[in-house]
């Protein structure tokens, strides 16, 4: 049982679990002096967004192995086209069945409904419109009929899901109210946790037109079109809790993001890199936060794909410890 747990833990890629775990964690502490804090509803609103992103990950998978997705990267790269070719390895190999797969689904999004009815006690059935939400445009992501992330709006999807709706759905989950804090919070977050999407799909951008998928990438035409949308997005946020703190409704000390700024500079600049085919150092830097097994990631070749897509998560994780320092301090 144990090893069937871990198997399927790893198989949800808890790799991108920061996009959720940690805007989730920001909402927790926002919500910290708030007169209707309540315990209880807290944890079992991270817990759930745990288990519901890990479900959807999954789920995803069920989708794309419906669409051939993987047959689809390994006929790309015989034609010469670099990209991410490494898609749902544990039904390819036979490790598990989609039977399994769709059995392993269920356990994860039964886990987070299990939060939600916790939630529900103690809030009323309100949050409901948060988990419903939730629920409906993550499956429109890969399935159902809309297939946003097939169409160009996945970045959009994910604006939501990760930022607006968990941030101020866990705020409310916990306090039962909500605020102009936490709602221009959790959009500036959004745009970073976007960020770590687009960036995938910029990198990805010509395997994914030869397998039919448009991105938000593609929708930006040009070289130029899709650096200015990343140089947007990487400065944006910072703009916002900039804005904040000027018009008097912030601590200075929220200014503290303003140390991640030269990281996600860096992220546009090597984006451009790599859509101008240019060559460069792919060697990581302490400054860009956890790479996990590097050499791992370079033996197989994914290397200028992982450094980029990690640096843009780790901009997420550094901006919102600075937001949940600040906050737990200032208030």
């Amino acid at each position: 049982m144990k090893n069937k747990i871990a198997f399927w833990y790893n198989n949800a890629r808890p790799i991108s679990l920061p996009q959720s775990l940690l805007p989730a964690l920001t909402a927790v502490a926002l919500s910290v002096g708030n007169d209707e804090f309540n315990f209880l509803t807290a944890a079992a609103s991270v817990i759930g967004v745990i288990f519901l992103h890990l479900g959807l990950n999954l789920l995803d998978d069920w989708f794309d192995y419906k669409e051939g997705s993987a047959e689809a990267r390994v006929k790309v790269a015989t034609e010469g086209f670099r990209g991410r070719m490494t898609k749902y390895p544990y039904l390819t190999s036979g490790d598990a069945t989609h039977a399994e797969l769709l059995k392993a689904v269920a356990v994860f999004l039964s886990g987070a409904a299990l939060m939600g009815a916790v939630v529900t006690a103690v809030r009323g059935w309100d949050i409901l419109w948060w988990i419903l939400a939730g629920l409906a445009i993550g499956v429109s992501y890969s399935g159902g009929p809309l297939k946003l992330g097939f169409r160009g709006l996945g970045e959009l999807v994910i604006f939501l899901m990760f930022g607006p709706l968990l941030m101020t759905g866990v705020y409310y989950a916990i306090t039962g109210t909500l605020d102009w804090k936490i709602v221009l919070i959790s959009s500036a977050v959004g745009l970073l946790v976007t960020n770590i999407v687009y960036s995938h799909s910029v990198l990805d951008s010509i395997p994914d037109k030869k397998m039919g998928k448009k991105t938000m990438a593609h929708l930006m035409g040009s070289d130029k079109g899709q650096i200015f949308l990343s140089a947007l997005l990487n400065t944006l946020p910072y703009l916002m809790i900039g804005a904040g703190v000027v018009l008097g409704q912030m601590h200075p000390a929220y200014l503290g993001v303003f140390l991640v700024l030269p990281v996600s500079l860096w992220l546009v600049r090597s984006l451009n890199d790599h859509v101008q085919e240019r060559e460069v150092s792919l060697e990581p830097k302490k400054w860009m936060g956890p790479m996990g097994d590097f050499d791992k990631y370079r033996q197989a070749g994914i290397d200028w794909f992982l450094l980029r897509w990690l640096t843009a998560r780790n901009i997420v994780t550094f901006f919102c410890m600075i937001l949940i320092i600040v906050n737990l301090i200032f208030g």
